[in-house]
């Protein structure tokens, strides 16, 4: 028996009534965009999160972009983020004219080592991206606390985040900003592509609406260059509907990660590190061995879909060539990319999968 890295169909007949009918809801209203679905949406965002604003956009891309322009940084500026997450984190720093700097991360978290953090602060950083990888939230207070030192802004990247707490803080309520994506494969998935931007700063929310939408308060007088980057009704719909089960589904990831640490410890391959103070909700489950090769091969022999989180580090990709680091810059980084694989590791996994898979593994 096959088992897929996840599983989205599965999770979808588990809510299939009422995903069915918000859609319908949204059919009947006729109204698609910039609606009561989005509206709604957002304020639940901001209450699930503990915030006094959530701003919905197209997607996580643009959520980071928007939030970078929103705070005036591009050309001639550094922003500081990790090496070792999807290109986006980067790329979007980039997008705006400014420079993205480089942080090694912890080598049992894979979240940016916030002791290397301050040395990279130089007179044109302007802000920090932390991002709280796979699902497991890193020390923001600490961030927010050298950021202050420096006058920087803080944006959490928390794609991969949403319902993760560190000292019973969630992601998205500490930064000055926090992005989501809620990309389909994301523990709180639209079926399609959706954003959303967190604050309690209410001036920057007012900014973030306009620039969402071309640049404009009042429909067809713009007051700045902005972005088409609004959230469909249908989407805000679908997601308001799994919003109700996230809680539980991450609790249901904890459950499947815990049975695999116990299941794969003594292997003598790496299963995920973990912050004491963090409450993760394992967006992915990461293994790190030296024989990922080897290890993948038994997976996909037996069936078990597995995935490489991530095969090149940021700072050796081809785009971001002219800023010219190399191999050594970020000997953490670069190891966890020779060594990362991640596991099926979902709600809808059953324990014999589990036991199937972890049998596997130990080859």
């Amino acid at each position: 028996m096959s088992i897929p890295l996840l599983d989205l169909k599965a999770q979808y007949l588990t809510i299939k009534e009422e995903i069915d009918q918000a859609i319908l809801d949204v059919l009947d209203s006729s109204v698609y965009i910039l609606g009561p679905q989005m509206k709604a949406l957002e304020k639940e965002i901001a209450a699930y999160c503990g915030t006094q604003e959530a701003v919905a956009v197209a997607n996580g891309t643009d959520a980071l972009v928007l939030t970078l322009k929103a705070f005036g940084i591009g050309p001639g500026d550094e922003v500081i983020t990790t090496p070792f997450t999807f290109f986006a984190s980067a790329e979007t720093i980039a997008q705006v004219g400014a420079t993205p700097v480089f942080v090694d991360i912890d080598p049992i978290t894979l979240n940016m080592d916030l002791t290397q953090l301050e040395d990279k602060i130089t007179s044109k950083t302007k802000a920090i991206i932390p991002v709280h990888i796979f699902g497991q939230m890193l020390d923001v207070e600490r961030v927010m606390e050298i950021a202050a030192r420096h006058d920087l802004k803080v944006i959490e990247d928390a794609a991969q985040a949403i319902g993760a707490e560190y000292r019973g803080k969630k992601a998205g309520s500490i930064g000055h900003a926090a992005t989501f994506s809620f990309f389909p494969t994301k523990n709180l998935g639209a079926y399609g592509d959706a954003g959303m931007i967190v604050t309690n700063d209410k001036d920057l929310a007012s900014q973030l609406r306009m620039l969402r939408f071309h640049g404009c308060k009042t429909k067809y007088y713009h007051e700045e260059i902005g972005y088409n980057s609004r959230l469909d009704e249908i989407q805000a719909a679908i997601l308001r509907v799994k919003l109700r089960y996230l809680d539980g589904w991450n609790q249901g990831r904890r459950e499947k990660a815990k049975l695999y640490d116990e299941l794969l410890s003594n292997t003598g391959i790496q299963i995920p590190g973990r912050d004491p103070q963090a409450l993760p909700i394992y967006h992915l489950y990461v293994l790190r061995t030296e024989e990922r090769s080897a290890l993948m091969e038994r997976l996909k022999s037996g069936g078990v879909a597995n995935a490489i989180y991530y095969p090149v580090p940021l700072h050796l990709q081809k785009a971001f060539q002219a800023l010219g680091y190399k191999m050594g810059d970020f000997p953490v980084t670069e190891k966890a990319c020779e060594q990362a694989l991640a596991i099926p590791c979902y709600p809808e996994l059953s324990l014999e999968q589990q036991h199937q898979i972890a049998n596997i593994i130990k080859g």
